[in-house]
């Protein structure tokens, strides 16, 4: 026997129109009821859509945009300082750098804002052509006479009147590219073909073309950008040996081969620069002037724009050598807030890579961190005599436009990453909820 069928409810019955004033009665009521119903409707969702506008990013979001942006405005501070006596000099003005500075300024800092709002698909399909263009831009500096050759390191394109650094570009083209082609190949990182062949023959080939420059610390931050994806990929220790080793040997050929970089290496060893008899040489002009300026500073500085080094004496002094002017104005105090800002910028870093899903945010964070803070570290160990003059900017602090340009560029990839987690993360609650 089987059981009857389950009955649903009633269907609901259309308002019998025998009363017409019942009917209209109820008819008004319910539509009054359908419309107060649908103004709430409307209203929630208006509010819906407007948490989903003005909510608020991770901490992580606003610990890396704040630091960063406080080193722009400390930057801009910095190189009005320590700029202003050389751009008198040049015809420019007391503010002709710091103008230029600031234009990029005012360029990179929204151009940050609209990199953040990014997806990640977006990184994977321009990885490719962002490494093939600047590949190519800098082959223009190396094999054509569009190059600029600038204190023995061709590194500069000038086109159309505007000068350049590719370098810099090629920089940002591997943090993308990196995290791309190292998310493709995470399950088989352990085979060496499919680490040496993509990343030390596609990006040491991009790094080789800078080399060919001559120009040694962005090499170094290069190479650096590269060591460092792969470790915070995965890649086991023993495989990167080799790599690092050659690497090495080609640091110190490149170095040998060229005598202004073997003078400044001879400087940094202290030849030449015999102070007390007063024969100073040119290459040991620079750190030494450096390291006097830091001295002049002691604890709370001179002053803001009442740098001596500044006058003629400190070459470079607005942008490899602004922790000087930077150690003298402000002393020992302002030098401990630089790296503290810093070292904020690393915890920032770190937090996000944590946070990241999939590898290749995590690649490109760390690709990012490696790039800034290690020259960081390079800049001002260079300023403070760890080693020897190479060359490199102060990220966010120095003057230089298209060093801002790219380093913001970086960041704001960092920062789309960090909101694209956040947001899987809340729509995740959502639906748990």
């Amino acid at each position: 026997m089987t059981n009857p069928p389950r009955l649903r409810g009633p269907r609901p019955v259309a308002p019998s129109a025998a009363e017409p004033g019942q009917g209209s009665e109820g008819q008004g009521s319910e539509g009054q009821g359908s419309e107060g119903q649908g103004s709430e409707g409307q209203g929630s969702s208006a509010r819906i859509h407007l948490g989903r506008v003005f909510k608020a990013e991770s901490p992580s979001y606003f610990l890396l945009l704040g630091t960063t942006l406080f080193l722009v405005v400390f930057g801009l501070v910095m190189v009005l300082s320590s700029s202003s006596v050389d751009s008198y000099l040049e015809n420019t003005g007391f503010f002709g750098t710091v103008l230029r500075q600031g234009g990029f300024a005012l360029i990179g800092v929204p151009l940050l804002l609209v990199v953040s709002r990014l997806p990640l698909k977006f990184w994977q399909r321009v990885a490719w052509p962002m490494l093939v263009i600047s590949g190519l831009m800098q082959c223009l500096v190396v094999f054509t006479p569009l190059g600029i050759t600038v204190a023995g390191n061709t590194n500069w394109l000038s086109l159309g009147g505007i000068q350049f650094q590719p370098s810099e570009a090629i920089k940002l083209a591997l943090v993308v590219w990196l995290g791309m082609i190292l998310s493709q190949k995470k399950d088989r990182l352990d085979d060496w073909r499919h680490v040496y062949i993509p990343v030390f023959g596609v990006g040491g080939g991009a790094v080789l073309l800078v080399m060919i420059g001559g120009d040694l610390g962005t090499v170094m931050i290069m190479a650096g950008i590269l060591f460092g994806a792969l470790f915070y990929a995965g890649v086991r220790l023993r495989m990167l040996a080799l790599p690092l080793g050659v690497g090495a040997l080609l640091a110190v050929l490149v170095a040998i081969s060229s005598s202004n970089r073997m003078t400044r290496i001879m400087s940094f060893l202290g030849t030449g620069c015999d102070a007390a008899d007063g024969t100073i040489s040119a290459a040991c002009w620079q750190p030494l002037h450096g390291t006097w300026a830091l001295a002049n500073g002691g604890i709370f500085g001179v002053g803001l724009g009442n740098s001596k080094a500044k006058w003629s004496w400190l070459p470079a002094a607005d942008n490899d050598y602004i922790f000087a002017i930077i150690g003298e104005e402000l002393g020992l105090i302002g030098a401990i807030v630089v790296l503290c800002m810093f070292i904020l910028l690393a915890f920032a870093f770190i937090r996000i890579m944590h946070t990241s899903q999939t590898l290749q945010a995590r690649v490109s964070t760390a690709a990012v961190m490696v790039w800034v803070i290690g020259q960081a570290m390079v800049n001002i160990g260079v300023v403070l005599g760890v080693f020897p003059v190479l060359g490199v900017p102060l990220p966010l602090v120095s003057a230089g436009g298209t060093a801002l340009l790219s380093t913001l560029v970086a960041i704001g990839i960092v920062l789309s990453f960090a909101r694209g987690e956040h947001e899987h993360a809340a729509a995740h609650i959502e639906e748990n909820e």
